[in-house]
């Protein structure tokens, strides 16, 4: 994957509202292509949050989530200046890491 996880993370009155753009084919498994082979699949399996290094955030997903998944979610007590990293890893073993410092608001 050569793009990078794009993060967006902006303070409010009790944290953050922090927004990811993953970019990742996210294959289900039970596509075919053109000669009607089946795709294998290729999607992204866990999906983790730290605020400062601290876990916010832990997911696991499927083969159900959409091409470039793009997730939302709030974070208590974050305040600008503060770090976010969003890392995730899928089914054949790649993984990525991204930060973001979180923006006044």
């Amino acid at each position: 994957m050569a793009e990078p996880t794009r993060i967006r993370a902006q303070a409010n009155a009790t944290g953050a509202v922090v927004r990811v753009l993953m970019q990742h084919e996210m294959e289900t498994g039970q596509r075919k292509d053109a000669a009607g082979k089946t795709i294998p699949a290729w999607h992204i399996t866990n999906v983790m949050a730290t605020l400062n290094g601290r876990p916010v955030l832990n997911a696991d997903w499927g083969p159900g989530i959409s091409k470039n998944p793009f997730l939302q979610f709030t974070v208590k007590g974050a305040r600008a200046g503060d770090r976010v990293a969003v890392s995730w890893r899928d089914n054949r073993g790649a993984t990525r890491t991204d930060e973001a410092v979180v923006g006044a608001a």
